[in-house]
């Protein structure tokens, strides 16, 4: 095992090459595995705190050097350090949906909120010189958006995730503000890709897969979305910790591509490319109820220009990251 150096000062490096020794929070998540894995292999050493049975060998797989399950407190934090301490903390742990949160808003609090205060005070006491990538959401914009949406946009969370989530994003500010703390936060729109068992398009999968001819879904299908690949959102969140002056500490940066898609479209997508792989003789018909989630916008669209100025774009085309997503769908349920 590898162990930290106390007091380490990081000569912070402007490519993602150089080793870093990494804590991701939530790794055992559909996002956390896909960023541990894009990071080790840019020769990163990886640890991991979260929720899950993760056999060594398993994790290994993913890039996960150390993995511990349990809460985001003080004891799992320091149990971490003791093996390796970090010079740059990805912190993804929290509440994963708005319909989750709208459902049991005291869970989603510890969830996103409570844990987000033991990681500050643990960095604060025990890692005071680590950066910080706070993971957040696109829901702290709120509704009433018709176009792309720049970070200082002043926006109203519609939902108990989107309130929790502006209030973890107040909580690394303040801890900025107070102690010096070195922190990004990275906002995602509509994530997607292999490994995500919820949402959308892996319902529209299960539903396809169970042979049904008619797909009703909710709202009017004409809602936008800024579907982003989650290989490129692990390349952006990389690209923010590790490239130095575009992004400065304590920046927000909106993670997406600018395009927005109808909820309609990207259910034909997926519809078209199920159809194709699957070889059946018809495709199911495509119906909206008109009646929208609650907690739900209309329009939730990045403006990315934040993000370009660190020289990224985006490298997986919407109709072949969901092509991929049911091959993925298919392997992942013929096991």
């Amino acid at each position: 095992m590898i162990t930290g150096r106390a007091g380490f000062i990081p000569s912070w490096r402007t490519a993602p090459s150089d080793m870093a020794r990494i804590l991701i929070t939530g790794a055992h998540g559909f996002i956390g595995k896909h960023l541990a894995r894009h990071l080790a292999t840019q020769g990163h050493l990886v640890s991991g705190l979260g929720h899950g049975i993760w056999p060594p060998i398993e994790a290994s797989r993913w890039g996960v050097q150390e993995w511990l399950n349990g809460d985001v407190q003080a004891t799992n934090l320091r149990s971490l350090q003791a093996r390796c301490e970090p010079e740059v903390v990805f912190h993804l742990a929290g509440g994963s949906t708005v319909g989750a949160a709208i459902a049991n808003p005291r869970e989603d609090f510890f969830r996103t909120v409570a844990s987000t205060v033991e990681l500050l005070e643990w960095m604060r006491l025990d890692v005071p010189r680590a950066r910080l990538i706070a993971v957040s959401s696109a829901a702290v914009y709120g509704s009433g958006f018709s176009g792309p949406i720049a970070e200082d946009a002043l926006g109203v969370p519609y939902s108990p995730y989107g309130h929790h989530k502006r209030m973890m994003e107040l909580l690394c500010r303040s801890y900025g503000d107070t102690y010096g703390l070195d922190f990004r936060v990275a906002r995602l729109f509509s994530v997607y890709g292999p490994e995500l068992k919820k949402q959308l398009l892996w319902d529209i999968c299960t539903r396809l897969a169970a042979g049904e001819s008619t797909l009703m879904l909710g709202g009017t299908g004409q809602e936008l979305r800024d579907w982003t690949h989650v290989s490129d959102v692990v390349t952006a969140l990389a690209q923010i910790a590790f490239d130095g002056d575009p992004v400065q500490r304590g920046q927000t940066v909106n993670i997406g591509t600018g395009v927005g898609t109808p909820v309609h479209a990207i259910a034909q997508t997926l519809i078209d490319a199920w159809h194709v792989r699957a070889g059946v003789a018809n495709k199911p018909s495509l119906q909206f109820s008109g009646q929208s989630r609650p907690g739900d916008p209309f329009s939730l669209v990045a403006d990315p220009s934040r993000l370009s100025r660190l020289g990224f774009a985006r490298g997986m085309p919407l109709a072949e990251g969901v092509g991929s997503f049911v091959d993925w769908f298919h392997q992942s349920t013929a096991r």
